[in-house]
């Protein structure tokens, strides 16, 4: 009769556990239904401005919706699919107090068996299946949390950027090695590329789009490991510096400005709090050509800005961002195309003041000839190497791509007087 009841276990266990692989595949179906819900969600959060002004929201609600219902088939399969594994392994566990009744039957029939002995053998049986079933909702729980887990290692399994060495002093030379860079894609994004940077001056970056620009920003700050070649800082290779050491000399304007939902004031000292000063921000402020329309606010710097810069025009956001950089007073200071809402005025001006941070080496990117023309050098890249380098006056003689985008941007007219 002990036999007759222990043999049910191993098989209600052992289909439980064929069904992780059925699991997983449900598991993995219902993960990327619901990622690709959420990347709809917040898509359209972001977006809801471009939606409206192209009369895009009801063909763009429709697509979400039919996400959103996917993840409620997914979750219904999901359901359906654990409870038939579970369901069909408590059967076989209750088949085990039939055959434990059979059995003792037999013994009775035989006069093996008393029958206080039977209805004991009965009653404990019935008793013991119960926590095992329990037991088997918990092992199918388990199972079904392999998927979860296997994305959470795919974080925590990363390789970590590893670095000891710090800095030594304030007047850093930026040199790119012989540097090649692929992203996880496998197209070669940088090949070969080789240029040197003196500490404070200034190094202006021109391309067209996907031409690398972004890529070198990237590997300066190490955001990403060159394939091949040395990024050298100082004469130091960026792999072999502390991450936090590095990332607190070099200041970053991008050209998709986030500004935090506080006062102007504590934007601009975001990252320099305990050492930004109310004359470094309005030194800075005035160094961005923004102290002026700040100071014709309501709250001049004590202003509150909603989040992401809500209220203000995408050059007010842009000139912030700007003295926010400055105001690191950082020895590497990064312009990404960061002026690209600006008026022409306006960022001849911020152009005029940058040419005073004497020891700060400035990297600008831009796609107007305007943002780079007073840089001691200026790099033209396309497909990912170095075509052309130079100073402005020197790249128009070349009459190569540089040339061409003068006299795209400023007309034959003013190539004539060049």
């Amino acid at each position: 009769m002990a036999l007759a009841a222990l043999w049910v276990m191993p098989v209600a266990f052992a289909i439980v556990g064929f069904s992780a692989k059925v699991q997983e595949g449900f598991n993995q179906k219902s993960m990327d239904a619901k990622m690709a819900c959420a990347d709809g969600i917040q898509e359209c959060i972001e977006t809801v401005q471009d939606l409206k002004a192209n009369n895009a929201e009801k063909e763009y609600l429709k697509g979400l919706e039919k996400k959103i219902r996917a993840v409620e088939h997914r979750s219904i399969l999901n359901e359906f699919g654990l409870a038939a594994f579970v369901v069909s392994a408590s059967l076989v566990l209750k088949l085990g107090i039939a055959t434990v009744a059979l059995a003792g039957s037999v013994l009775l029939m035989q006069g093996s068996l008393d029958i206080l002995t039977f209805f004991l053998f009965l009653l404990v049986v019935s008793r013991l299946y119960d926590p095992l079933q329990g037991a088997l909702q918990n092992l199918a729980a388990v199972i079904s949390t392999r998927t979860n887990i296997a994305r959470m290692n795919e974080i925590l399994d990363h390789p970590i950027q590893q670095g000891k060495n710090s800095l030594s002093n304030k007047g850093y030379d930026i040199t790119f090695d012989h540097v090649g860079f692929a992203y996880n894609t496998g197209e070669t994004v940088l090949k070969d590329v080789s240029f040197t940077v003196p500490a404070g001056s200034t190094l202006g970056i021109m391309g067209m789009t996907g031409a690398g620009k972004s890529s070198v920003v990237n590997l300066i700050q190490r955001f990403y490991d060159a394939a091949s070649g040395q990024v050298l800082i100082d004469g130091k290779d960026v792999r072999s510096l502390s991450l936090s050491d590095l990332r607190r000399q070099i200041s970053v304007v991008m050209q998709d400005v986030f500004l935090f939902s506080d006062t102007i004031e504590d934007n601009i000292k975001t990252g320099n709090r305990d050492a930004a000063e109310w004359e470094s921000v309005e030194r800075a402020s005035v160094c961005a050509d923004a102290h002026g329309f700040i100071m014709k606010l309501t709250e001049q710097y004590d202003t509150i800005i909603g989040e992401r810069g809500v209220g203000l025009s995408g050059g007010q956001k842009q000139r912030i961002s700007i003295a926010r950089a400055i105001a690191k007073e950082n020895p590497v200071l990064i312009l990404d195309d960061s002026t690209s809402a600006l008026d022409m005025e306006t960022e001849k001006e911020i152009q005029r003041q940058l040419q005073e941070l004497k020891n700060c080496t400035k990297i600008i990117i831009g796609h107007r000839i305007s943002a780079v023309q007073n840089a001691d050098q200026i790099l033209i890249l396309e497909n990912g190497r170095v075509a052309e380098r130079g100073t402005h006056e020197e790249l128009l003689k070349k009459r190569g791509l540089y040339y061409q985008t003068f006299k795209v941007q400023y007309g034959e007219e003013e190539m004539e007087w060049q």
